[in-house]
């Protein structure tokens, strides 16, 4: 007959099992950030040389689609090695859908570079095309932090997701502003999609640091020199404040791209901080539960008494939980604990870490509520996601509203739409 001890070491096992996928997952979200860097980066080389009508730009493109390749190798091969076959994965569905999604999307990233090279699409339409790439890339990083069973790991999970979503903002920033420089004439669409972008990153900053440990914080203040950022703010003036059809001097993309890559080269830097935080902490939790497990083991050779049985019949803490023989010095595997002591414990500690991640979950609630607003605009006026996506930023950016705003807004609408055709 299989014994309480033989469950908890089951449950421990499942626990490691658990830590382990993080940690591949946590790997995988490793690479997938060098691979967004790496895009970013080509996306505004490719905006500059469209916008320069291919005379500029050209051999400092060829040179970071090389260096693309090579992580997208990489990410390949991670790709590789999740177990696709057992179904074990907890949230399986929703992460392979994902990267089937995004190996879709980069099959088809050579045919969007022969485009860029040939002249054949605007500085819009590249841009256009490398975001929806990368939002597929930031979805696998979001599905790891909305999967993650661990608190700590969590809000990592979350911290980075924020972090890699700000910096993404930043990144069509730079897109953006270079278009506008290389191409010689200010937009009003286009300045205000800039002051968009501005307003997104700096709200998904503001999770990061809620989320962040303090040191990683540091970390990003310490990297924000006033001079980089006046020289950043001057250049944004003279973008967004331009009359529209007034001209730009195009000499200034040069200085913008590299105003810009300068921030966001740094903002990569407090990326991969976050990125070897989040394995480290996998490693050290894999660490502690293989110990526990060990433990467990070990209290086979001890054989329960009297006192062991009957103190399930005792509140932990409890002036009787003394006369039984229980210890309760606070956490911390010991040979004389009893059977029923670890199990309680395990058992608030599961329900700490579910109160702990209900929190850190609120803030990807927010992702799930645009997604949902999303589905219902595609779904009642014919849209593609696209279009939807567009539709619901041109609504945020009209009414000077967060986006989330909006979603909640659109949703709140649902019971009264006309059913759709059928």
């Amino acid at each position: 007959m299989k014994s309480g001890l033989t469950f908890l070491v089951a449950a421990k096992r499942c626990e490691i099992a658990e830590l382990q996928q993080l940690a591949l997952t946590s790997a995988l979200v490793n690479v997938t950030g060098r691979l967004v860097h790496g895009l970013q980066r080509e996306r505004g080389l490719s905006n500059l040389f469209l916008g320069s009508q291919g005379i500029r730009f050209g051999e400092v493109r060829n040179h970071q689609i090389a260096e693309c390749r090579q992580i997208e190798a990489e990410l390949r091969a991670c790709f590789d090695e999740l177990d696709t076959e057992s179904a074990r994965l907890g949230n399986g569905a929703r992460l392979f859908s994902r990267i089937a999604y995004v190996l879709h999307g980069l099959d088809a990233l050579d045919g969007l570079r022969a485009r860029v090279q040939a002249l054949e699409w605007t500085p819009q339409q590249a841009t256009e095309a490398y975001v929806r790439l990368i939002a597929g890339l930031l979805a696998v990083v979001f599905e790891a932090a909305d999967s993650a069973s661990d608190p700590e790991i969590s809000r990592l999970l979350v911290a980075l997701f924020n972090f890699m979503q700000g910096k993404e903002f930043a990144g069509q920033e730079r897109a953006a502003g270079s278009a506008l420089f290389a191409a010689g004439r200010a937009v009003a669409e286009e300045q205000q999609r800039l002051l968009h972008l501005i307003e997104s990153q700096e709200r998904c900053l503001e999770v990061f640091a809620e989320f962040s440990s303090p040191h990683v914080v540091e970390l990003w203040n310490s990297t924000q020199a006033s001079a980089m950022l006046a020289e950043l703010e001057r250049l944004r003036r003279v973008l967004c404040t331009a009359p529209h059809g007034s001209p730009l001097n195009a000499q200034m993309s040069q200085a913008w791209f590299d105003c810009c890559s300068r921030r966001m080269d740094r903002m990569k830097a407090v990326e991969d901080r976050l990125a070897l935080d989040l394995l480290q902490a996998c490693e050290q939790k894999i660490a502690a539960a293989n110990a526990e497990l060990d433990s467990f083991h070990a209290l086979h050779t001890v054989p329960a008494t009297e006192a062991d049985v009957l103190s399930f019949f005792r509140a932990p803490g409890s002036q009787g939980a003394a006369a039984f023989g229980t210890n309760t010095q606070g956490y911390g595997l010991h040979l004389e604990r009893s059977i029923l002591e670890l199990v309680q414990e395990q058992a608030r500690r599961l329900q700490t870490m579910s109160e702990e991640l209900d929190t850190v979950r609120a803030s990807l609630n927010e992702r799930k509520l645009i997604e949902r607003a999303k589905g219902l605009l595609m779904a009642h006026r014919h849209l593609s996601e696209e279009e939807a996506h567009k539709t619901m930023r041109q609504m945020a950016m009209n009414q000077n509203r967060r986006l989330i705003e909006v979603a909640e807004a659109v949703l709140a609408m649902a019971d009264v739409l006309p059913e759709r055709p059928r």
